[in-house]
């Protein structure tokens, strides 16, 4: 009955007495019960949820609402803490850990807020691919797709299909190198990525601390808007929508386009088209600074695998390396190869080049691009070869890892369709700490864009 609302949909009803939070609790676990693909959820977490409905139930009666998010329910991406449960990261070798003893600090934020935590979702193992295969916990099908299982995207697969599917209205997702962005894109759902350290880790399984940065995947922008300041401490959110007219975009010329698919071309290009008719100002211009920071991962390697290497190190060389997805395997142990003088030197180029791109925004100034080159792809031809697999997830991480390296924030919006009726994804992005400027332009854009 609820399945394809919104946060701001189910909070009316839940705030106008029209809904009972214990009643959308059931409704939501019976759904995930029901639901047929059995790989988007890990772990339910019935007795926790029904708990914090009852609560927020009771409140809700007394007229003592926590707002907006009371008795909303939320799943989580399978590495936030969970107090009672061990954190997987969607991984065999971390069943067997201890059990949490408190809450993510986010998990907390928003129990605090009065969501209700359904569950945890399933990802690609410790995060590390764009795709969303995972080999121990199945891979979630795109629930887009018409014509057979294709990839959910990753690594927060699980996140972008149970929102996408109806099963939650929001789930918290990471975002390392395009986590967020990838599944909102592939399943035609809004994905937000914060700027890096907007919001606490603690207690976030982490993938390379540099780059890490979590956001939700949900159906609406306005719904983004409330997660993000309830998991920022906030009792409502501040910020305001702004006016497409205002909207100013730099269209990068560089990397960006290289060898997308014209669907995905055609789909972005027509969602400019609609923003320049409706005031916004385009500006499009080569970006060289994106061009050298792959010339850079080709010199010294990857930060994100230099640093996956350095956290699993004595994983990947002892007999847990067998329980691991050996693609995960093999590309963290990619990380032996990175030098000292090579991870100091990225870290030195990585500085400079987020100053040169500082200076080449105007002020105010957000960058527009297609999320990803290509549609959501089959599946069972990455399972079945190796070097598939790995050209695939590089080309999937491209755009959005340029964000991650150069510290922007960003939010990913659906904009049509494109090859086999499979989502497009309009990636608008912002430098670090414009994500006030960000939220607001996309709350703004957002309707212009979908078409």
């Amino acid at each position: 009955m609820h399945k394809m609302k919104s946060i701001a949909q189910l909070s009316s009803l839940i705030q106008s007495g029209q809904l009972d939070p214990l009643a959308l609790a059931e409704e939501t676990i019976a759904g995930i019960e029901a639901y047929s693909d059995k790989a988007v959820f890990t772990t339910l977490t019935r007795d926790r949820a029904l708990a914090e409905a009852r609560a927020a139930s009771a409140r809700i009666r007394n007229g003592r609402s926590l707002g907006a998010l009371d008795g909303i329910p939320i799943a989580w991406k399978d590495l936030f803490a969970m107090e009672g449960l061990p954190t997987t990261a969607g991984s065999k070798v971390l069943a067997n850990d201890p059990p949490a003893a408190a809450d993510a600090a986010v998990v907390a934020l928003l129990k605090a807020a009065g969501m209700v935590s359904v569950g945890r979702v399933n990802m690609s193992e410790f995060a590390f691919s764009g795709l969303g295969i995972n080999p121990h916990y199945g891979t979630p099908a795109n629930p887009i797709s018409t014509d057979g299982h294709r990839l959910p995207g990753g690594s927060s697969s699980g996140s972008g299909v149970a929102v996408a599917a109806g099963l939650v209205p929001v789930s918290i997702g990471t975002d390392t190198g395009g986590s967020v962005r990838i599944p909102a894109a592939f399943n035609g759902i809004v994905g937000y990525k914060a700027t890096r350290g907007r919001y606490s880790m603690q207690g976030v399984y982490p993938l390379s601390k540099s780059l890490d940065s979590l956001g939700p995947l949900c159906r609406t922008v306005k719904d983004a808007v409330l997660i993000d300041a309830a998991m920022r401490g906030a009792t409502t959110p501040t910020l305001a929508a702004r006016s497409v007219r205002d909207l100013a975009l730099l269209i990068p010329e560089t990397v960006m386009f290289d060898g997308a698919e014209p669907e995905v071309v055609a789909g972005f290009e027509a969602a400019l088209e609609r923003l320049q008719a409706a005031g916004a100002k385009i500006r499009r211009s080569p970006v060289p600074v994106f061009g050298e920071i792959f010339e850079l991962m080709a010199r010294h390697g990857a930060l994100v695998t230099a640093e996956a290497y350095a956290l699993h190190q004595t994983r990947l060389a002892g007999a847990e390396a067998d329980g691991m997805d050996p693609r995960v395997v093999a590309r963290a142990r990619l990380g032996a190869n990175i030098s000292m003088p090579d991870y100091i030197a990225t870290l030195d180029a990585r500085e400079r080049l987020i100053a040169r791109m500082a200076d080449i925004l105007r002020p105010g100034e957000l960058i527009a691009s297609p999320t990803l080159p290509h549609v959501a792809p089959k599946v069972a031809p990455l399972i079945a070869d190796d070097d598939a697999f790995f050209a695939m997830n590089g080309k999937t991480l491209r755009n959005t890892l340029i964000g991650n390296f150069l510290d922007w924030c960003g939010v990913s919006l659906p904009c049509g369709h494109g090859a086999h009726g499979m989502p497009v994804g309009f990636l608008l992005s912002g430098p670090a700490n414009a994500d006030e400027l960000l939220l607001g332009h996309a709350l703004a854009a957002e309707e212009i864009v979908r078409g």
